[in-house]
C-alpha cells in the first residue's frame, strides 16, 4: 500500500484509536474498575500535551519511514488547537497519532507496543 497517498489526518485519526485502545488495555489489566478513575488515569496518556512529551521520548528512536510520516503530520495545516496545548505540543501529538496509524495499517503491532512501552515507560 501506497502511504504517501492516505492523509495524515486520517492516520493520526486510527492512531489515536490505537493509542486509546493501548491505554485502556492497560488500565484494565492494572486493575482500575471505576470510570471515573479510568478516565483520569488515562489523562496521563492521552491529551495533546502527555502525547507531545511521549513522541520526545522517542523521536530519536523512529525509523526513517516513521519520522517522515511524523512530520507530515506535523506540518499539517488542517489543525484545531485546543486551549489546553501549545500549538508545538498539539503538533507533536498529531504526528505521533499518525505515526502508530501508519504502524497499524502496516500490521506492525510489535513496533506498537515497543513505541508505545517506550514513550511512556515512566508511567506505565
Amino acid at each position: 500500500m501506497d502511504f504517501s497517498q492516505i492523509s495524515v489526518c486520517a492516520l493520526a485519526y486510527l492512531g489515536d484509536a490505537v493509542i486509546e485502545t493501548l491505554v485502556r488495555e492497560h488500565l484494565v489489566l492494572k486493575g482500575y474498575e471505576k470510570s471515573g478513575k479510568l478516565n483520569d488515569e488515562a489523562r496521563k496518556f492521552i491529551t495533546a500535551v502527555n502525547q507531545s512529551a511521549a513522541y520526545l521520548k522517542i523521536q530519536s528512536l523512529l525509523e526513517e519511514k516513521e519520522a517522515d510520516i511524523f512530520r507530515r503530520a506535523r506540518n499539517s495545516s488542517h489543525l484545531n488547537i485546543p486551549k489546553s496545548a501549545s500549538a508545538q505540543e498539539y503538533k507533536n501529538a498529531t504526528g505521533f497519532e499518525a505515526v502508530f496509524g501508519y504502524l497499524r495499517l502496516q500490521k506492525n503491532e510489535e513496533r506498537i507496543k515497543e513505541l508505545f512501552a517506550l514513550a511512556y515507560a515512566d508511567i506505565l
